[in-house]
């Protein structure tokens, strides 16, 4: 029997791209908002061939030249709103600083400044 249905939970480990901000909109809680950055690296190159053409070895394929490593960086928005998490997120959490982020995604909508309708992926730790 299970009491789960659906399930909606992210797990990330990056650095913080800004000092978190806490802002409040008149009649609702604060929240401490700030971005994270994750990299996800790879290598180009599916070969176990090395530089002389010799097979690679399973145990050193580290030794081996298998491709130029490539990298993405992708920039996560995180909004706080826990009172406890919020202020301790707000006081001590820096640019820079790695950090681990366990939340949910939420998807919104929202109009700039110039009426424009934009969506929003945000953490909600």
């Amino acid at each position: 029997l299970s009491l789960v249905s659906a399930m909606n939970r992210v797990q990330l480990l990056g650095r913080v791209g800004q000092d978190p901000i806490m802002r409040q909109v008149e009649g609702k809680n604060p929240v401490t908002i700030f971005s994270l950055a994750t990299n996800e690296m790879w290598r180009t190159g599916d070969s176990e061939v090395g530089q002389g053409g010799e097979i690679c070895p399973p145990t050193l394929l580290f030794l081996c030249n298998l491709g130029d490593v490539s990298q993405k960086t992708t920039w996560h928005r995180i909004s706080v709103f826990r009172p406890g998490l919020r202020d301790v997120t707000y006081q001590y959490v820096r640019k820079g600083s790695r950090i681990y982020v366990e939340g949910k995604i939420d998807y919104g909508e929202y109009t700039d400044k110039n009426n424009v309708r934009r969506q929003a992926t945000t953490i909600i730790a």
